[in-house]
């Protein structure tokens, strides 16, 4: 079933539908990552892993371009919801760049997307995250912070890796399938919350956006920040 549904994707690609294509290699991703599962041995599952990672997204470089538009007080764009998709066990390694990883809302919105790959499918053993430094009374929050969060997903097998750079400007974050998610807010896309105890403070999906465009792009090659 996996083979077929393959050939149709190589098919579909050479008729440059490219949108049917992506379905299709999607669904045989979905067959072959069940293979993986039921296979006790490491050595093979690995092999199914590059293979899917190199065999199946390469025909989606300089084609694939998604673009979603989030409009002022939209909801229902939690991180889940706009990364779910993209996030299965060939994951292992992720990119953030995104310069206002600053404030205490902003540090919290990362966290918030912490949790998310910590929680899988995805098998995530390191982030690295690029940003800006606050210079100013924030910057000891800022830096205690992102050493908590580093901490704390450390005790759940993750490395964090933390870079800082006064020229970031682009935000952007990659993944080593090849997925890469440009937003034009970065992570924090989420309007402030009326009060605590108001409804779409915990649950992302009932907060209310600002208005942003969200661009998916594949390329064969993830470069490393």
């Amino acid at each position: 079933a996996g083979a077929e549904t393959v050939r149709r994707a190589v098919e579909l690609d050479v008729a440059s539908r490219f949108q049917e294509s992506l379905v299709c290699y999607q669904e045989g991703i979905d067959l072959l990552l069940q293979v993986v599962k039921a296979t006790k041995d490491e050595v093979k599952k690995q092999h199914y892993r590059q293979k899917i990672s190199e065999d199946f997204f390469s025909f989606l470089d300089g084609k694939y371009h998604k673009q979603i538009k989030i409009d002022e007080n939209a909801t229902g764009f939690s991180y889940e919801s706009l990364f779910r998709e993209y996030l299965n066990e060939i994951v292992t390694e992720v990119w953030v760049e995104d310069p206002y990883i600053r404030h205490i809302h902003q540090l919290y919105n990362f966290l918030r997307f912490c949790e998310m790959l910590v929680k899988g499918p995805c098998k995530v053993k390191t982030i690295h995250l690029l940003t800006s430094c606050d210079e100013g009374s924030g910057k000891n929050q800022q830096i205690s912070g992102l050493e908590e969060i580093k901490q704390s997903l450390r005790t759940h097998g993750v490395t964090l890796n933390i870079s800082f750079s006064s020229s970031i400007h682009d935000r952007e974050i990659r993944f080593n399938s090849g997925w890469m998610i440009k937003i034009g807010r970065g992570l924090d896309y989420f309007k402030k919350p009326e009060g605590r105890f108001s409804i779409g403070y915990c649950d992302f999906d009932l907060r209310p956006c600002h208005e942003t465009t969200v661009d998916v792009f594949h390329t064969k090659h993830t470069k490393k920040a």
